[in-house]
């Protein structure tokens, strides 16, 4: 399971899972504690059997249901391959307690992105869903010159309350973040990298897909005003394994512009 609710669920069902999914991540990560963050992190790794030397890595990052293995067992590996995309990949096991004091970014660094740089990987993308996307950003916040692409697959993006401030002061580029602490208000600095350092700069290549009904859409729509609309897809869906696979197959077989 890759998502962190399911396809066929009930709307209730769905907004349900997001209202627990929403306080999990919230609170792990206003609370600054690390989970069971294993040193190093459990990666799995798939090497492409049609292109051996590859110098393109994606790593595929995971929501807070399922596990890593789910990339291989729900047939997201294969659909790399079967359309012909160069690359090897990888899927480390960033579950939820490496968000607690920002681990995450310091694991995937060292566990992941610098062994892979070692191996001759020139390019290097950042595939999240759901968790994974909020993890996918705060990483390349950090570390952009380590990252050619990120794709975000309905992403985490922030609390509701928070998104309405934003909503409030007419959108993105209008908002101003005002005072906060670095590294403690996570939403007010994300928000403010977002507004900065991605809106209007092509070279940050960043996608975003979602479907219509999450009910995460708020902070994907609120994020789409800032990207280029050929690198946004919105399709029909909810927050489930079935809405993101097909938003990834989308993006892999050339729609808005992703594949090269």
């Amino acid at each position: 399971m890759i998502a962190d609710g399911r396809a066929g669920r009930g709307r209730r069902g769905k907004n349900r899972a997001a209202a627990a999914l929403l306080a999990v991540v919230l609170g792990v990560l206003l609370s600054g504690c690390a989970l069971f963050a294993n040193r190093p992190m459990d990666v799995l790794s798939y090497e492409n059997p049609d292109a051996p030397s590859s110098s393109r890595l994606i790593v595929f990052l995971r929501g807070i249901g399922g596990s890593h293995r789910s990339f291989e067992e729900e047939g997201l590996v294969a659909d790399v391959w079967a359309c012909g995309l160069s690359c090897d990949i990888v899927a480390p096991n960033a579950h939820i307690g490496y968000y607690g004091d920002r681990r995450l970014i310091d694991r995937l660094k060292k566990d992941v992105i610098d062994p892979a740089r070692a191996k001759g990987y020139a390019e290097i993308w950042l595939v999240g869903f759901s968790m994974g996307g909020l993890g996918s950003l705060l990483y390349y916040m950090d570390h952009p010159e380590d990252i050619a692409r990120v794709y975000l697959i309905a992403p985490f993006l922030g609390a509701p309350l928070f998104l309405a401030q934003i909503e409030a002061a007419g959108g993105p580029r209008a908002w101003e973040p005002g005072e906060y602490v670095y590294g403690v208000d996570w939403q007010q600095m994300l928000w403010r990298w977002l507004k900065v350092s991605v809106a209007d700069h092509p070279e940050k290549i960043v996608y975003l897909g979602y479907g219509a009904g999450d009910p995460y859409s708020r902070g994907h729509q609120l994020l789409a005003e800032l990207l280029p609309p050929e690198r946004v897809v919105v399709i029909e869906g909810g927050h489930d394994y079935l809405t993101f696979k097909t938003l990834w197959k989308i993006f892999i077989t050339g729609a808005g512009q992703a594949k090269p």
